[in-house]
């Protein structure tokens, strides 16, 4: 699944994961650009899949005219060494009928990267949430047994809310609980999965709404970053992301003014 674009595949033992989930506002790809062009990690190889629609583009972290001219695919991995940290960016959705097919790859090579933990980056339908959750921030979190036993003191000193069980029948009381994450994408069934496998998982999703999403992938990002300090918080003021120049077409390039 995974091809390497060096001399040989690197080791990603004791690195940490941080992968996006393809959800709503596309909010966990919006806050891993932010990663990827803060911390100028480089490319180091990407997901050779038939799981998620193809797409080819331009470099959008380009720096130069040199660096523009590179290819940039639907899963790209991105590496940092000395934070130990390893990036799959993902920019196409999941071909409705291959979702499982694509669980089932990607938690193979997770479980062969020999990890410390990996991370999923979600959100969910604001309009969706139930009582409890329209209350206090807009962000939660959820860690698979194996994570709960290491970081779950940890994630509760930061003050971070746990995602809500919602009751299956909601009008009838201590009726079953589940785990409800509308536009979630593959959130759900990936943590299962990951519970399942007994892989070290956190989800940090935020509730949003589609628009412009910008305000939300910062909001994701710096909470994120309160719990694994990939930058160090200023005294004063907030950590400083850099916009990746992609950004620049977030929504197009502008209306042409000779249709006036």
């Amino acid at each position: 699944m995974f091809i390497s674009t060096g001399s040989g595949d690197p080791s990603f033992k004791g690195f940490t994961l941080i992968m996006p989930a393809v959800s709503v506002g596309n909010v966990g790809q919006l806050a891993l650009d932010l990663i990827i062009s803060t911390l100028n990690m480089p490319k180091v190889g990407y997901l050779h899949t038939d799981c998620l629609i193809p797409m080819a583009g331009n470099n959008p972290y380009a720096t130069s005219a040199e660096d523009a001219s590179q290819l940039s695919t639907n899963a790209e991995v991105y590496s940092h060494s000395d934070l130990k940290l390893v990036v799959l960016q993902i920019r196409t959705p999941i071909i409705q009928t291959k979702v499982r097919s694509f669980r089932k790859s990607l938690v193979s090579w997770i479980k062969s990267c020999g990890l410390v933990k990996t991370v999923l980056l979600s959100s969910s339908h604001a309009y969706q949430r139930d009582d409890r959750q329209l209350l206090g921030t807009s962000l939660r979190y959820l860690l698979t047994p194996s994570l709960q036993k290491v970081e779950g003191q940890r994630v509760e000193e930061l003050g971070w809310r746990e995602m809500e069980r919602i009751s299956v029948f909601p009008d009838i009381p201590d009726s079953e609980q589940r785990l409800y994450i509308p536009g979630g994408g593959v959130t759900k069934a990936l943590y299962t999965d990951c519970c399942t496998e007994d892989i070290s998982m956190a989800v940090a999703l935020i509730f949003c709404s589609e628009g412009d999403n910008i305000a939300d992938a910062f909001m994701l990002i710096n909470h994120l970053n309160d719990w694994l300090r990939l930058l160090e918080k200023p005294t004063q003021g907030s950590v400083q992301w850099r916009v990746p120049p992609s950004w620049s077409l977030l929504f197009g390039s502008g209306i042409p003014p000779l249709i006036f």
